[in-house]
């Protein structure tokens, strides 16, 4: 049997695959740099064309009224009041307030709408009604028509 002899590395030799692998550092670190970039561009770019034209300032409402499903005949139960944010107790993310007092409040969730986007506005929300424990009338919104 013959017996190896080992030999130190000599740091000359490993100097091509050093270079080669820095240069694929480079190019791995430039393509995430790149993609990160165009991730956070596309991310703006989509924002702003998306935004809302209902602002919680109270500024006046232009262009598309009805936000949701289209389809009028689509959600048969609908109410018309102001809607407000917070429900009670784990029951609706927001409430609409309606005249006739507290009882004529009905709570309201959302599948479909971001409903965050509407508060201080007066609006008609139509939708489908769930049981509730806590509130007298809670409703899944899936369209909301501007007034």
């Amino acid at each position: 049997m013959k017996e190896q002899v080992l030999r130190p590395i000599d740091a000359k030799d490993l100097s091509p695959e050093l270079s080669s692998a820095k240069k694929d550092a480079r190019v791995i670190l430039l393509v995430y740099t790149l993609l990160v970039i165009l991730g956070v561009g596309t991310g703006y770019m989509l924002t702003r064309k998306g935004s809302t034209n209902v602002s919680q300032s109270g500024e006046p409402i232009t262009g598309n009224k009805v936000i949701g499903v289209q389809d009028a005949s689509t959600f048969k139960d609908c109410a018309t009041g102001k809607i407000e944010k917070d429900g009670i107790e784990g029951e609706g993310t927001h409430k609409l307030i309606r005249e006739g007092g507290p009882s004529q409040t009905a709570y309201l969730m959302s599948s479909v709408i971001d409903l965050d986007q509407y508060v201080g506005v007066a609006a008609k929300v139509c939708g489908q009604t769930f049981a509730a424990k806590k509130v007298s009338w809670l409703m899944d919104v899936g369209r909301l028509e501007l007034e």
